[in-house]
């Protein structure tokens, strides 16, 4: 993907538009918004954005926030601009993120974690991966990952 993001391609787009009524009803059901965004950010800035957040204990707070930003208020993560209002509002000094992030620190790492992801056949994006085992792909209702936990709980291998 270009640095810059790309726009979504037309299938996507149609694809996008028919789970995306079912997400945003999903959404408002626990009182959340949620924006179909046209454009897809590159999110290797964010991702090692994250590696920074998590060294610093941070880690699930600003990607909530990150989620949040995108998902939410459709705002480019793939920019400085909004990593480093989530780094602020997670309680990071977004000057040193920006810093430690643009030295290329996490650069490896996320790449190695991109690259463990391929190799265990994670293909798009959200796949859950429970116990190493057990693959969740896509946007599911909460019954699907309770279905999971309770084969996990029960022993069960199928």
């Amino acid at each position: 993907m270009p640095d810059e993001g790309q726009e979504l391609p037309a299938y996507i787009k149609a694809k996008a538009a028919q789970v995306g009524d079912r997400l945003q009803r999903m959404a408002e059901t626990q009182g959340l918004k949620m924006v179909t965004a046209d454009w897809i950010p590159n999110p290797r800035l964010a991702h090692e954005a994250t590696e920074f957040a998590r060294a610093h204990g941070k880690g699930n707070e600003f990607h909530r926030i990150v989620f949040g930003q995108y998902y939410g208020e459709g705002l480019d993560i793939g920019g400085w601009d909004a990593l480093r209002a989530a780094a602020t509002a997670s309680g990071l000094d977004a000057d040193e993120m920006q810093t430690t992030v643009d030295s290329g620190q996490y650069r490896q790492r996320v790449e190695d974690m991109i690259q463990e992801a391929h190799s265990i056949g994670v293909s798009s994006v959200p796949t859950y991966v429970i116990n190493d085992r057990y693959a969740i792909v896509g946007a599911q209702p909460i019954a699907v990952f309770k279905q999971v936990i309770e084969r996990i709980q029960a022993g069960s291998e199928s």
